[in-house]
């Protein structure tokens, strides 16, 4: 008995991922030399990439997507073997609410995608054009380059045997637009809108494939959560577009300072800010955000805990020197 060809995800490994539940392409489909019709699937509910309402697929599920695509193709379609790293240059999306609605089924998603190269074909790229049902959900870019197994041992050979230096805090989740504590990554210091990389090790989608330094999607997730932190308690932002610029690896073993600034933004209802990451007096990353206020989670603890006392999260004092470099 012939069956009949199945819909299935691409192989985790061509995406870098360790679990299949965490892959968001299911095909691909060669147009033209450098132009493919990839397609995807959103589930329903997902553990980590949610909406502060749970109502809509998450804007940085799309970056998510945009960032699986290119190592995907790299490797299916232009030689890059299974081992290679790939260290991220940037990666930008814009996402349109409206049609991100969450159904009675999971999103199929049909995805145009133009593979790139620069600068002598050194640097590989994609731009990507995300539809469901016919509608336009997301637009986005990326750009990498790739690693040999032998260079990035000689790269990071510093950095192989150091552990992130995490500690729990008792900041209210929905503060950073989260609902469980699991989620945070942000530690308070003792200067408003400067906050201390400080994700959990053990979340299981943040560092679902480990690695040897902040994965970059860490590193937006901190940008989200601190723009959400600028706002008043009770709202939130929803983004719509996020323009993210690596300048180097956020390493595990020193603390990593990140500080959002509002940014003006004549739009009503609307919100923007600037996110930097310094580490070790360098600039690890940029994120310029844009989205829309919306009302802030409660956190799933509030109900329990309501008439409890809770202490004060503990304040990290930022060191003079970042202080002052970082303008706070």
């Amino acid at each position: 008995m012939e069956l009949s060809r199945l819909t299935t995800t691409v192989p985790k490994e061509y995406v870098h991922r360790a679990s299949h539940a965490e892959v968001f392409l299911t095909s691909c489909e060669k147009i033209g030399e450098n132009t493919f019709t990839i397609t995807g699937q959103w589930p329903r509910a997902h553990t980590f990439f949610h909406t502060s309402d749970g109502r809509n697929h998450d804007h940085l599920q799309a970056v998510e997507t945009i960032r699986q695509i290119g190592i995907f193709l790299a490797h299916s379609e232009f030689g890059i073997p299974l081992g290679h790293q790939f260290v991220m240059r940037d990666i930008s999306a814009t996402t349109y609410p409206e049609h991100l609605g969450i159904g009675n089924s999971p999103s199929d998603l049909t995805i145009e995608t133009v593979f790139t190269k620069q600068r002598n074909e050194t640097i590989l790229g994609v731009d990507i054009v995300i539809r469901r049902d016919e509608h336009v959900v997301a637009v986005g870019d990326g750009h990498f380059t790739c690693v040999s197994p032998a260079a990035y041992r000689r790269l990071r050979s510093g950095a192989l045997t150091t552990a992130i230096d995490y500690h729990p805090t008792n900041q209210t989740p929905s503060d950073f637009g989260r609902t469980l504590p699991i989620d945070l990554v942000l530690a308070p210091t003792d200067r408003p809108s400067v906050w201390r990389l400080n994700p959990d090790p053990s979340h299981p989608v943040m560092f679902e494939h480990g690695g040897d330094h902040m994965p970059g999607m860490v590193l937006l997730e901190a940008a989200r959560q601190a723009a959400c932190a600028l706002l008043p308690p009770g709202i939130c932002v929803l983004p719509t577009t996020t323009v993210n610029r690596y300048q180097r690896y956020a390493e595990f073993g020193a603390p990593c300072w990140i500080e959002a600034v509002e940014l003006p933004l004549q739009q009503p209802g609307m919100f923007s800010a600037q996110v930097t990451g310094h580490q070790d007096d360098q600039q690890v990353f940029t994120t310029q955000l844009i989205g829309r206020r919306v009302p802030g989670p409660r956190t799933f603890l509030a109900d329990r805990m309501e008439g409890v006392p809770a202490g004060p999260p503990l304040a990290v004092p930022v060191p003079s020197t970042v202080a002052t470099r970082i303008g706070t």
